[in-house]
């Protein structure tokens, strides 16, 4: 069976091999006449994103790019993406990449025509009711690795450049027109980045499961996702070409963000500010930091993972799985260590009050507090 599909949840996503070929499509659906597409650095120059380019140009459309986007995108990433925005005259985005080009080109989109500081949206209370939604430009996402899920979020991660603290800025019509996900796009992928992004999305798939909110939808989504990267990530990274694996790894991504509505935990509390302090990459942080805090969530968790255990084809219930994960971790290279990615711990006052302040917290099963997260940081460094 080809993986192949058009799925109107949680938006419409187009999925399936070869489907970039849709852009233009997409665009019609979107009502989007000249976009501007968004990418990073590293992948502005690729044979992918030309070939995106060359799709919109043939059918009329441009090939305007904006690609000043940094590995964790900040505010003045997002002010240079707005002037390119509308110095182009653009009517919406194509967000293109991992997780840092498609969060910078959502808010591309979604600051193009509001007059507050992007901070006035920050995902606390209804401040997402401050925003002017009809200014909200349209976008598309089409991602180029199989982790972050961005592509059906309705938020984006934005760093403080001035005080190295990740926000997460929400509105709900942040969340996609139209997605085309195209699992030819992760071919190419460096084996750091498919194991390092496939293992983000396990990340959320875990966390989401072990969140102690109610919301049986995303705990089936996170359960089935956990099982698809758990099968299908040792063969992307062995097989780069397996496009079957890839596929499947593909919506392994796309479920770790639905699910994740559920709420994360202190994996990405911890990764977080990790991330904007020291510039690492985020999936990998998520990897190293999960075998700890599995430990501290234990007395909350074992139950739920004793009856999923078999289910994900581990033996010996939570334990059989909190062994997998540091076997599965070992298999790909991640280090055991963050000091191993260039972490020190000379900022881990500033990282535990980063950590305290971070969304994420309040998905965790264990409360976290200064004791606890402090503990956690002193484990994983």
């Amino acid at each position: 069976m080809s993986p192949t599909g058009t799925w109107s949840y949680p938006t419409a996503i187009r999925f399936g091999a070869g489907r970039l070929k849709e852009l233009p499509d997409a665009c019609a659906a979107a009502g989007i006449k000249k976009p501007l597409l968004v990418t990073d650095r590293g992948l502005a120059p690729l044979d992918i994103t030309t070939r995106a380019l060359d799709i919109l140009e043939g059918a009329g459309l441009g090939r305007a790019m904006f690609a000043e986007v940094d590995p964790n995108p900040n505010e003045k990433n997002l002010a240079a993406g707005i002037e390119a925005y509308k110095a182009g005259g653009h009517d919406g985005v194509i967000a293109f990449g991992g997780g840092s080009g498609l969060d910078l080109g959502k808010m591309v989109a979604f600051m193009c025509g509001q007059t507050r500081p992007v901070w006035d949206f920050e995902d606390i209370g209804d401040w997402w009711t401050r925003a002017d939604a009809s200014a909200i430009a349209p976008n598309i996402c089409v991602p180029t690795t199989a982790g972050t899920g961005s592509e059906v979020g309705r938020a984006s991660v934005i760093t403080n450049s001035e005080t190295h603290v990740k926000k997460i800025i929400f509105h709900p019509k942040v969340l996609p027109s139209v997605v085309i996900a195209d699992p030819e796009l992760t071919v190419g992928m460096p084996k750091a980045i498919t194991a390092g992004t496939g293992l983000d999305a396990f990340a959320h798939c875990v966390e989401a499961f072990s969140s102690p909110h109610y919301h049986p939808m995303s705990q089936g989504i996170a359960l089935e996702g956990m099982r698809l990267v758990i099968e299908n990530l040792p063969r992307a990274y062995a097989t780069p070409d397996d496009l079957e694996a890839r596929a499947h790894m593909m919506s392994a991504a796309a479920m770790g963000a639905t699910a994740f509505q559920k709420g994360l935990g202190a994996i990405h509390a911890l990764s977080h500010p990790v991330g904007a302090v020291f510039n690492t990459h985020h999936g990998t942080t998520n990897a190293v930091c999960m075998p700890a805090v599995l430990d501290l969530n234990e007395p909350k968790i074992r139950d739920r993972f004793d009856r999923a255990a078999p289910y994900l084809g581990i033996e010996g219930g939570y334990d059989g799985f909190r062994a997998f994960v540091q076997e599965f971790n070992d298999g790909f290279g991640i280090p055991r260590q963050l000091r191993d990615l260039g972490v020190t711990a000379a900022r881990v006052d500033d990282m535990v009050a980063m950590a305290l302040e971070d969304p994420s917290c309040g998905g965790n099963p264990v409360t976290l507090d200064a004791d606890n997260v402090r503990a956690l940081y002193e484990t994983v460094i």
